[in-house]
């Protein structure tokens, strides 16, 4: 028994929702958003609020009501305020720069690398050495955020490399003897 899928899901104002068949349609001021719902699965729009139904009770149904709920209240947030990532470049000489839709980063590479941003999805910079991912499919924030930081991932003896704001890089001590204290 789904305990999340029994949630309604509350539709702020300007956002409208619409279904046609097994899609649904979600627009707003961040732009729009559409999903295909497995067959197990209805959904039912009453006013200002949106209900995920099971169509059966089988086991798929259950796995699914609670997944499809979540996928469309972050549809419903998404395109009403968005979703954000930030990354934070630590090391001497990284840096990055947004141009447009491409991201080029210096992160100690013999080549600058130029990432170019998908469509619905925009980066501005806070300072040299921090990048802000927005967006209103926040799978689409989460994957592009991941790729900017697989560029260089941070190590654990210094801290160097691209990090989510929040992580908590777990450092290591260095050779055994600085480590350890000795000479």
């Amino acid at each position: 028994m789904s305990r999340i899928g029994k949630h309604p899901i509350t539709v702020p104002a300007g956002v409208k929702v619409g279904v046609s068949g097994s899609t649904v349609n979600v627009s707003g001021k961040e732009g729009a958003l559409s999903m295909d719902l497995r067959p197990e699965i209805g959904i039912e729009v009453k006013g200002a609020q949106i209900e995920v139904v099971k169509k059966q009770d089988t086991r798929m149904a259950r796995s699914l009501h609670g997944l499809s709920r979540t996928l469309i209240a972050n549809m419903v947030k998404g395109v009403s305020e968005g979703f954000q990532k930030r990354l934070d470049i630590v090391g001497v000489g990284y840096k990055a720069d947004v141009q447009g839709n491409v991201v080029n980063l210096t992160l100690g590479y013999s080549h600058p690398i130029k990432y170019t941003l998908p469509k619905g999805i925009n980066a501005t910079m806070d300072k040299q050495t921090g990048i802000i991912i927005k967006g209103a499919d926040k799978q689409a924030v989460g994957a592009v955020a991941a790729d900017i930081r697989a560029f260089r991932m941070p190590e654990p003896y210094k801290g160097k490399g691209i990090k989510y704001s929040d992580e908590v890089v777990r450092r290591k001590a260095g050779k055994a003897g600085k480590g350890a204290g000795g000479k």
